[in-house]
């Protein structure tokens, strides 16, 4: 399914989707306790401030960055895999980066 963005047709504004741990703070925070608020609209916050993240389900990734160090590595190693391991990284994060080293769309490290 596609997402498409678009105003709505009643007022002509966007709906902006909020997901997970982020949803439940911003609903906590909207409808706090005693706020004046139809019934049905606190019913919805307190069920989506109340979620909680499934077990085994993941949380957004955070990319790592490269340091000048692990790159001096990658360099001298020369070799994805054998990097990867040595970096505890993943074979194409060492490839695509190693690429871009010797490309120069990266600076190499001094």
């Amino acid at each position: 399914m596609e997402r498409n963005v678009r105003r709505n047709a009643r007022d002509g504004m966007y709906n902006v989707l909020w997901t997970n741990e982020a949803a439940g703070r911003l609903a906590a925070g909207l409808y706090y306790p005693d706020c004046l608020a139809l019934e049905r609209k606190r019913a919805a916050a307190r069920s989506i401030a109340s979620w909680v993240r499934p077990e085994g389900m993941r949380a957004a990734f955070t990319p790592r960055r490269w340091s000048p160090d692990e790159d001096g590595v990658l360099l001298d190693i020369n070799s994805p895999t054998a990097a990867a391991e040595a970096l505890g990284r993943t074979v194409p994060s060492c490839n695509i980066r190693l690429w871009r080293l010797r490309t120069g769309q990266v600076p190499r490290p001094v």
